[in-house]
């Protein structure tokens, strides 16, 4: 028996199909890859929280950044609202990561001035740390810096915070940050404290301490921590060019 080899038919290898098909493909393949790209893009308002140089749990308030076993507590007291608060805090931000042995501490004073947005963001920082603890904190410090118009009028209409949790709403539907809010601003006019921002310094080794009224430079603060670091009492407190003594508000640069 003879075995007929089949016949296939030519136009079967006509590349002609293949030609048709392939732009089809390529612009699948195109757009997979942009819609990969599209999801490992940033959000535009994320921001990554400070993270702290000690490794010791951190608790408060008041809450801290830096070195929290440093021998110098560096005390910053802020108004949300202020705009000199705003840039001196990036200034000092940064001084405190190049001095290790220094831990930055916040301290509110919304001033009356630029009530109540300054105390309602208040509020919104105390009640993100209450519910997700330190980097929380600052993570929206940071956030309403970013955002706020400043000068009392506050953060825009509609803009919502991004890392807003059943627990933080909870915690702001509760007089819980107002109790730390006013306790911190008693605080803080009983310590002569007359602008924002101001800072205060104290040496843990020998428990000596300053109030420096204004955005203290690098400089000033390390001559004021020599000063603390000796045996001698520490001196009254130094003062940058005042508002009157009857006023509390913001301090210029």
């Amino acid at each position: 028996m003879t075995f007929k080899r089949p016949s296939i038919p030519m136009h079967a290898f006509r590349p002609g199909r293949w030609r048709s098909r392939w732009p089809w493909a390529l612009v699948t393949v195109l757009m997979v890859l942009l819609i990969w790209l599209a999801a490992k893009s940033p959000g535009e308002y994320k921001l990554q929280a400070p993270t702290p140089v000690g490794t010791a749990q951190i608790e408060g308030p008041p809450w801290r950044m830096g070195n929290s076993e440093g021998r110098f507590t560096l005390t910053l007291y802020a108004d949300l609202e202020c705009p000199f608060c705003r840039a001196y805090f990036r200034q000092i931000k940064r001084w405190v990561s190049e001095n290790k042995d220094v831990s930055l501490q916040w301290h509110h004073m919304p001033l009356t001035a630029h009530e109540p947005a300054a105390s309602a963001e208040a509020r919104l920082a105390e009640c993100a740390a209450e519910a997700n603890g330190n980097g929380a904190f600052w993570q929206a410090i940071e956030w309403i810096y970013a955002h706020t118009r400043a000068d009392g009028q506050g953060l825009p209409d509609g803009l919502r915070y991004p890392y807003l949790t059943p627990a933080i709403e909870q915690c702001l539907a509760s007089a819980r940050p107002d109790v730390v809010i006013r306790a911190q601003t008693a605080d803080a006019i009983k310590r002569g404290v007359a602008a924002t921002p101001s800072v205060g310094l104290q040496d843990r080794q020998t428990n000596h301490e300053i109030i420096l009224q204004g955005p203290i430079e690098g400089d000033a603060l390390q001559s004021a921590m020599d000063m603390l670091s000796t045996d001698d009492q520490a001196a009254p407190p130094v003062k940058a060019p005042s508002t009157p003594d009857d006023t509390v508000g913001d301090m210029p640069k």
